[in-house]
Order: C-alpha cells, then sequence, then structure tokens
C-alpha cells in the first residue's frame, strides 16, 4: 500500500519533467525514510509542512492518514497551484496549500505537529530561529517539530549534496546546520531535542532532528 501511495503521488502531476522530479526526490527521500520521518507525526490533528514544494510528502503522508489536516506553505506561487492541483486530483480533502515564506513565517492558532523536509538549509541563517520559536509557540504541549536536512559531516557527503543544490538552484542560499549547533538552538528555544539518524548507501548526510514540546 505504501508503495502504491508513492505512485498514486507521481501520477497526480501532468508534466512529464515534473514526474521524473518526483521520481528523484523519492528516490532520495524515499519510502523507508518517509516512514522513519512519519512515525512520528500525530494520528490525528493540524500538522504544518513548512517549504511544501509540489506537495509530494504532504500528499504522502494525507493519503495514509486521513484523521491528519496538512497545511503546506511555500513561497513560490507555482509550486502551491501545482500541489494543490495534485490534491484535487488524487481527490485528497485533508491537505491544503498556500503562499506563505518561510522568512516571519507563524502559524495561525495552535497545531499538533509541524515539519521541515530538506528545506532548513535554505532559510536564511537569522530567519531559523524566528521561525523555530513560531513552531513552538504554535504546537500543543507534547507536539513535535520534525527537521530533516543536511548534516555537516562526514564532509565528503556534505559537498556531494552542495552539488546537487547548486545545480538544482544556482540561486538559492545554502547554509548547512552541524548537528551539534542546531540543537543548541533548538534547544534554547525549549524543545527537547533527539537526533534520529538515517543510514543511506547514497551519499547523502541525511540527518532527522524530533523536537518535543515539553507537557
Amino acid at each position: 500500500m505504501r508503495e502504491d501511495r508513492i505512485k498514486m503521488v507521481i501520477g497526480a502531476y501532468d508534466d512529464f519533467v515534473v514526474r521524473a522530479y518526483c521520481r528523484g526526490r523519492f528516490q532520495i527521500l524515499r519510502q523507508r525514510f518517509l516512514d522513519e520521518i512519519g512515525q512520528y507525526l500525530p494520528d490525528e490533528g493540524t500538522v504544518i509542512d513548512v517549504g511544501c514544494g509540489i506537495g509530494l510528502f504532504s500528499l504522502y503522508y494525507a493519503l495514509g492518514a486521513p484523521k491528519l489536516t496538512i497545511r503546506g506553505i511555500d513561497l513560490n506561487p507555482n509550486r502551491v497551484a501545482m500541489a494543490t492541483a495534485a490534491s484535487k486530483r488524487l481527490g485528497i480533502e485533508n491537505v491544503s496549500y498556500s503562499k506563505a515564506s518561510a522568512v516571519g513565517f507563524a502559524p495561525e492558532g495552535t497545531v499538533q505537529g509541524a515539519y521541515i523536509l530538506d528545506v532548513l538549509h535554505h532559510i536564511p541563517e537569522d530567519a531559523v530561529e524566528p521561525l523555530v520559536s513560531a513552531l513552538f509557540s504554535s504546537l500543543v504541549p507534547g507536539g513535535r517539530l520534525l527537521i530533516k536536512d543536511v548534516d555537516t559531516q562526514p564532509a565528503y557527503k556534505r559537498v556531494f549534496t552542495h552539488l546537487l543544490d547548486i545545480m538544482m538552484d544556482p540561486r538559492a542560499p545554502v547554509r548547512y546546520w552541524g548537528s551539534d549547533e542546531l540543537p543548541e538552538l533548538l534547544s534554547r528555544v525549549g524543545f527537547k531535542v533527539y537526533r534520529h539518524c538515517m543510514v543511506d548507501y547514497l551519499p547523502y548526510p541525511h540527518i532527522l532532528y524530533v523536537c518535543q514540546k515539553p507537557n
């Protein structure tokens, strides 16, 4: 069923190039990793997807958790439109998308969870702490913020990932956070932080931070 979910999500996009991009993204952050991340999401309630892009991961999670409401935000209106169109093609009603920047973003009301997948290193450094602080304030007690990003070590994996980031968008800012400095920032905001290592045979230095707001 989970493999079928990925096929359904890929098939929700019309353009051949976009579908090829989807396959590539699901190769990098594939089903096993998505499920490793997904185990920390709540069973129901509202979850914010910061930097949702064209909606790949939010659609995957929304298909598997009908009691979950996922709200995706992205700065690019074209990506928001593509994500919205894909959700309509799939007939998914528990996901929505809107244009918003991660810089200065603060959710309206309380939420049960939030995640930032492979996006944090593209957010300007001085905007990261205000963002995670706003998410911390919006989370219910016991709620989790999940941050999947790129570690700075080992160096050869970081360099490989950096080259791919430049190829994808040479204009986008890139600032990788070390596995010692980001937990310090998150703890300062108030989170209890657990580092979940994601071992990959591909040369990507994946790391997942499970950040829980104390009860």
